[in-house]
């Protein structure tokens, strides 16, 4: 299955402090070459981030951590979970330009 921006799956993460993988939703933002450039997702709602709710589509209320992006192969994807809505990625979209400005 082919991933595009906006896509919400569950995968496997590697933490950065750690060995431990565990399986966490992400949020994709683009997909080549059988990587996939994700965002993480917490439910540490007290983190900074844009925040994701159980109205669309998470199990619980979460953050989407817009300063943590990395990299996971298409093998440690479980499965699809939903899409975000146009106002919602527009909103990420803002949050990284504003970052990097």
């Amino acid at each position: 299955m082919k991933f595009k921006f906006g896509d919400i799956i569950l995968a496997e993460v590697q933490f950065t402090d750690t060995f431990e993988i565990k399986t966490r939703p992400v949020l994709v933002l683009f997909e080549g070459m059988g990587n996939i450039i994700v965002m993480g997702i917490t439910s540490n709602i007290k983190m900074k981030g844009v925040s994701i709710t159980k109205k669309e589509g998470m199990p619980k209320e979460s953050i989407i951590k817009i300063n943590y992006i990395f990299t996971i192969s298409e093998k440690m994807v479980k499965r699809f979970l939903f899409h975000l809505s146009t106002g919602k990625k527009d909103k990420i979209k803002r949050e990284i330009v504003n970052r990097i400005q």
